[in-house]
Parts: C-alpha cells; structure tokens; sequence
C-alpha cells in the first residue's frame, strides 16, 4: 500500500500537512473522504487519489468547481511531487519535502531545466508607482481580493516588543526574505516583459515558503503545529 502526503497552501485549512495518506483516497468536505477540506466550493467527494503502474493519478469526480492541477483544469493528470492542486478556495502542494527536494534535484541536474511560465502582467509607465500599487476594484463576497503590496494596507508589527522577541520575529523574517530572493534570482522575463519563467527548483523553493509562512500564521494559535 502506498501513501502520499498533501501540504495545504491556501484555503481554510492552510498550514495543514496530511501526512501519509494511505491510497487510494477520496478529497472533498464531507466525513468519510480521506483527506477532508473546510471549503463550502469543495464538492462532497471532489476528486480521488489512486495508484497505478507506479504513478499517482488524481481524478476529478465530476465537481462542481472542477480541479486545477498546476493551474490547468484537468478530468485525470499524474501528479508528481511539487505539483499543485487547486480544488475549490484551497490549493494543496503534493509531496513531503524531501519529496520534492529530490524531484528537485534530479532537475537541477539536467542539462534542460523545466520552466513553469508565470503570467504577469505590467501597466504602462505611470499607471503603477513601483513602491505604491493601485487596489484592484473586485467584488470581494466573490472572491478574495487580490493582494497588493501598498504600505497602506501592510499590517503593522506588535509594539514594545522586549529584544529577543524583537531578534526572533527578524530571524523569522530574514530566512524566508532569503528563500524568496533565492528563487528569484532565475526569473527570466521575455523581451516584452509581459511573461516570466521560473525553472521548477527555483518554483518549489518559492512554494516552500509559502508552506512556512501558513505554519507560523497556524501556529500563533496552536503552536503545537510547528512541532514536525
């Protein structure tokens, strides 16, 4: 019997690592699916995890909201480790870490590395302050909103911390800032700029710490959660 694990990026349940799921196994929001969801656009039994021929399938169950894997919508897809998964509001990272560190590995040694293209989009010069971007206008009962990096909306850091407070929330935020600059330095732009790519090591490191940064905001409330 095989087992994967899952690490929850985004949604509710972000932070949260299920860890050794024995397969074959059902994801969705209601009680009896192996690996269960808080997430109101998860249908009942969204989509299912089997093993065959030594790969791992995952198959949409014919969801409501359908199932993204690396952001593409797909009925049946191999999963790998590293791969994404979006169902619903949630999105969960296949693999334990040192999975994917080892995938990882094995591409940063080839000669053609793999690119995951990322869309970005630019305003023209003058529509968008490098230090102050424009809010996006959405209809946020839809959808969350985007998220821009405004120092209006940045959250402020808690006050009169003592020193080693002080010194252990800059570490925190040191190492990640590290991971981050890390993975960006590979970032090539085409000409126009208006498309990056990102060789799949470099993605995983960027993933990484998004996983850290929803284990700390877990753990201010459980800290039991950091505990690996």
């Amino acid at each position: 019997m095989k087992n994967v694990t899952f690490q929850v990026l985004e949604g509710i349940d972000k932070g949260r690592v299920f860890r050794d799921l024995a397969i074959p196994i059902t994801i969705g929001r209601e009680e009896g699916n192996g690996l269960r969801l808080n997430d109101e656009r998860v249908s009942r039994f969204h989509a299912k995890v089997q093993s065959e021929d030594g790969d791992f399938i995952i198959t949409d169950l014919d969801s409501t909201n359908g199932t993204r894997v690396n952001g593409s919508p797909v009925q049946i897809r191999r999963l790998k480790p590293g791969d994404q998964v979006s169902i619903g509001r949630s999105v969960l990272l296949f693999g334990s870490h040192a999975e994917i560190s080892q995938r990882a590995a094995s591409l940063r040694t080839t000669s053609q590395p793999t690119y995951v293209p990322i869309d970005k989009t630019l305003g023209s010069a003058g529509e968008r302050d490098d230090l102050d971007f424009a809010a996006s206008v959405r209809d946020v009962s839809q959808d969350p909103p985007e998220w821009e990096p405004r120092d209006s909306d940045l959250p402020p850091l808690p006050q009169r911390l003592t020193a080693a407070q002080a010194a252990r929330i800059a570490e925190v935020l040191d190492f990640l800032h590290r991971g981050l600059a890390s993975a960006c330095e590979h970032i090539v732009a085409n000409d126009e700029a208006t498309q990056v790519r990102i060789p799949f090591y470099e993605w995983q490191k960027i993933q990484a710490v998004e996983m850290l940064l929803a284990r700390y905001v877990r753990a201010i409330a459980e800290p039991e959660t950091m505990v690996e």
